[in-house]
């Protein structure tokens, strides 16, 4: 979303009301009491919990309502109204009962499926630290963490990197905070914000320095805020309830557009041939209007929009057994179609419990200084806590060391980010009688980039400091590609003596930047740490492989640390590149080098992004993505399959479409057999459904001409269609063949065009013989056989329907080589028996039907064995062609 759109249409009400909070919290200094437990209690009654209207499950009614106004189904209720105008009520009836029990039936699976993802995601929760009084006589302020559901407005937050600002947020103090307000403007750089200012009137709402808006996110950085507004009455609530915030439709979403344009287009050129034909003949406008009309609902896929959303519902609630919350039905599709699946390999290929091995010198000795000042960094560090910080202080306090963290006291941070990829804190002792007395910044990070700010080097063995030599440079990196392909992380510490009187404000209280501290720094030595790959990756991933998914692993990780994990779950590793190595590509190698490679690492946040628009652009892929922390967030936007889990960080949930409540990879390869099984049985009916009505229709068209009377009267063709319509419910249920499974498939705009030249003739051509059939051996040319042509051509039309499901579902010989889900054979034998039997009741009686011989019932065995043979032929042959069926 463009920030300009924002800007135009940026409210006056919501501007007045942030902006009114400005004069008196710039007093914020003065302002300690937080609210009490009642309080917010109180508070939360009055102004509802606090979720955004676009992220809310969708209310009954508005599933009901998606689920009428669908383009077919407004086709049928013109076209029923069109019955009742005419006065042919019996045909307006059927019309209508088709579309209540289309709306209905799809109502029910989606509400059903809302409920169950609404019922796992009170599973997922989204913790917020805000400050709470409590006591009766006297009031302490606590730090407690609440669901972001229940921050109300009065709160005071406090964030970290990652972290969702829950609601819009007035700043009363920060450090070093860096917002990414994308999910609002569209732009993907960050901004600097900050409490130590004042905004006037006159400034744009989205460049306030000291508001932070909902559903923007921390890339780097602290603070402490006040909410100030929750719930629909955030900013962002009140632009999205006018813009909407949707992503493009998908290429399945526009081939569908182009079947209703398509339909539509034959629609208007048979029904006036017929209505026309018609007219010629019978002389009597209202009954040649009644019979254009029920061939125009022939032509309507009128289950269309009941089996797609009752097969996305049906993998939806699949999906939530296996503890997957599905944000987005359609994404259960695109899971279907996915071929690449680029995943981080923290805590998806290990098991993100990170155990600290070593503490190493230049040389590889182990030194007890390098541990003491990584502790330190870990533990006055104030931003997000990593699991290595937490496997440091275990280490620490498990093994016997006495660092006295007491005895120290923190002066300042300069946080970390993606970029710097380093944490440094300025720490200070007092401590005359300690060796390390004094002011210390002490920095901790990935390996390059802490070297990168280092000029001197500890030389333990002679306890001196000496400047850093290229042999040196060169020693470290040799020992950190050793200890890597042991299978270790590691990463590097450096401090930095400072004089007792330096801060990181300057004289006018503005805040340094790291470049003044991070330099000319002494690198003390590494720290190693192992994180086990997990068991059930490399049987997932080589099941993901058979499947037709081929994974890539981008991280920020090492690149030598990388490969060996992903060798040791199945990964290849023969195309491997890093981040900086990309950065000095063409667009063209860029591109050529992305798709070859299969392990990206010491990637950034946008070179992850790049990555991913390369695949679907360049490449052409479907891309899924799966991440679960903050330098995810881009890529898993841009991805057309983003998944997180429920442990990752505020803006990684935010941005996916799934979110599964369990880290295992073998939860995906089950969503991508229901998206696989999803795509191939809406194709299934698509395919199908489009050629027995077209077939039907120029059937209908060809008998018409032939003819002196109509091939069905308008009754006994809405019946006919009902009934077949009917039959066509339980396909969702079907199942698919082995190679669907095998194969991800995608919409081509070729192939339903193809796919119906081929196979439409077949149907057409079976038609024609049933009708050459009736005309030369029931003599059923003239208007006294009428009533018997009609009882045959209703049977031949609607088994030939009801039968066609059988040919078109698999690429093998139907009954023989491949039988339908029993769901499918139970209706094909319902609706077929009804279908026969119509003519020898009385209800046939009253249709205007005839008691058939059994000569004919005998032609239709012969016939439909001819039209199988037939079908499976031209069957082969396109598969020779094109390489694949549905």
């Amino acid at each position: 979303m463009e920030g300009k759109l924002m800007e135009v249409q940026e409210p006056r009400k919501k501007r007045k009301c942030i902006l009114g909070y400005i004069p008196w919290l710039s007093l914020r200094k003065t302002w300690s009491l937080s609210l009490s437990f009642t309080e917010a209690e109180r508070r939360l009654q009055e102004n509802g919990p606090n979720v955004p209207l676009e992220y809310s499950f969708p209310s009954w009614w508005n599933l009901l309502w998606n689920a009428f106004f669908h383009p077919f189904n407004m086709i049928l209720i013109v076209l029923s109204s069109m019955s009742f105008i005419a006065r042919d009520y019996p045909n307006g009836s059927i019309m209508l009962i088709l579309v209540f029990i289309s709306v209905i039936l799809r109502f029910c699976l989606e509400h059903k499926s809302s409920k169950a993802a609404m019922k796992l995601s009170e599973f997922l929760r989204c913790p917020i630290k805000v400050q709470r009084c409590a006591g009766r006589i006297e009031q302490k302020e606590l730090i407690v963490q609440v669901d972001h559901k229940d921050v109300v407005p009065g709160d005071i937050v406090i964030f970290e990197p990652g972290d969702l600002f829950p609601g819009d947020v007035r700043l009363l103090s920060s450090n070093h905070l860096v917002v990414s307000q994308a999910s609002l403007t569209g732009e993907s750089w960050a901004t600097n914000k900050t409490s130590d200012v004042r905004e006037d009137h006159n400034t744009p709402l989205l460049d306030l320095r000291n508001i932070c808006f909902m559903g923007t996110n921390v890339v780097s950085g602290t603070g402490t805020g006040l909410v100030i507004s929750t719930g629909s009455n955030t900013y962002m609530s009140t632009m999205f309830s006018k813009i909407g915030k949707k992503k493009p439709p998908d290429d399945f979403e526009k081939g569908l557009r182009w079947i209703f344009y398509m339909l539509i287009s034959v629609m208007l050129v048979v029904v006036t041939i017929m209505f026309v034909t018609d007219y010629t003949t019978s002389h009597n406008l209202s009954k040649s209007a009644l019979f254009a009309i029920s061939v125009a609902s022939v032509l309507n896929p009128q289950m269309l929009p009941l089996i797609i959303n009752t097969c996305l519902a049906k993998g939806a609630l699949a999906m939530a057994k296996d503890r997957c919350i599905v944000k987005s039905l359609t994404t259960i599709r695109e899971m279907g179609s996915m071929d690449i699946l680029c995943i981080d390999k923290t805590g998806t290929l290990t098991m993100n419990h990170a155990i600290l091995v070593n503490h190493l010198d230049c040389k590889g000795l182990p030194q007890e200084k390098v541990l003491r000042f990584a502790f330190l960094n870990s533990y006055f560090k104030t931003e997000q806590k990593y699991p290595l910080d937490d496997a440091i202080q275990a280490h620490v306090y498990s093994n016997g060391f006495k660092f006295q963290p007491s005895k120290w006291k923190m002066i300042d941070e300069v946080p970390f980010d993606f970029m710097r990829r380093r944490v440094s804190v300025m720490l200070e002792t007092d401590d005359k009688h300690s060796q390390f007395f004094g002011r210390f910044m002490v920095t901790k990070g990935a390996l390059l980039e802490v070297i990168k700010v280092c000029s001197f080097i500890e030389n333990f063995d002679t306890n001196e400091i000496s400047t850093l030599s290229s042999d040196d440079y060169q020693r470290i990196l040799n020992l950190s590609e050793e200890l890597s392909n042991e299978g270790l992380r590691v990463i590097a510490v450096a401090i930095k003596k400072l004089e007792m009187h330096k801060t990181c404000e300057t004289s006018n209280g503005s805040k340094r930047g790291a470049d003044d501290f991070e330099r000319d720094m002494i690198f003390l030595g590494l720290i190693t740490f192992f994180d086990p790959p997990k068991d059930s990756a490399k049987e997932a991933l080589w099941r993901l492989a058979e499947m037709g998914v081929k994974a890539k692993v981008l991280t920020g990780d090492s690149l030598s640390l990388t490969t060996r994990i992903c060798r040791e779950v199945g990964i290849s590793t023969t195309h491997v590149i890093t981040g900086p190595e990309l950065e000095e590509f063409d667009q063209e190698t860029f591109h050529e080098t992305v798709k070859r490679a299969t392990v990206l690492a010491r990637l950034t946040p946008t070179q992850k992004l790049r990555v991913v628009q390369s695949l679907q652009t360049i490449g052409n892929h479907v891309v899924g993505f799966l991440g679960d922390g903050i330098n995810d967030s881009l890529a898993l936007d841009a991805a057309h399959v983003s998944i997180s889990v429920d442990s990752g960080v505020a803006i990684a949930k935010d941005m996916a479409d799934i979110i599964l409540l369990e880290k295992d990879l073998n939860v995906l390869v089950a969503g991508v057999e229901h998206g696989r099984l999803t795509f191939g049985n809406t194709m299934k009916y698509i395919k199908m459904s489009v050629i027995a009505n077209l077939g039907s229709t120029i059937s209908l068209l060809i008998a018409k001409l032939i003819l002196k009377y109509e091939p069905l009267t308008c009754r006994q063709l809405l019946t006919q269609n009902f009934m077949y319509s009917l039959g066509q419910i339980v396909i969702p249920w079907d199942k698919i063949g082995e190679e669907n499974l095998k194969t991800p498939h995608k919409w081509s705009e070729r192939g339903l065009p193809m796919f119906i030249l081929w196979n439409g003739p077949v149907c057409t051509l079976c038609d024609m013989a049933t009708l050459l059939f009736l005309l030369f051996y029931y003599k059923a040319y003239d208007d006294v056989n009428e009533n018997f042509f009609h009882s045959a051509w209703f049977i031949e039309g609607l088994l030939m329907q009801t039968l066609i499901v059988h040919l078109m579902r698999t690429e093998k010989i139907p009954f023989i080589q491949d039988i339908a889900s029993w769901p499918v054979i139970f209706s094909t034998l319902l609706i077929s028996s009804i279908g026969i039997a119509i003519p020898f009741t009385p209800i046939g009686k009253v249709m205007g039907f005839t008691i058939l011989p059994l000569s004919y019932l005998g032609f239709l065995a012969v016939i439909f064995v001819g039209y199988f043979t037939i079908g499976q032929v031209v069957k082969r042959l396109y598969i020779l062609v094109y390489k694949k069926w549905l």
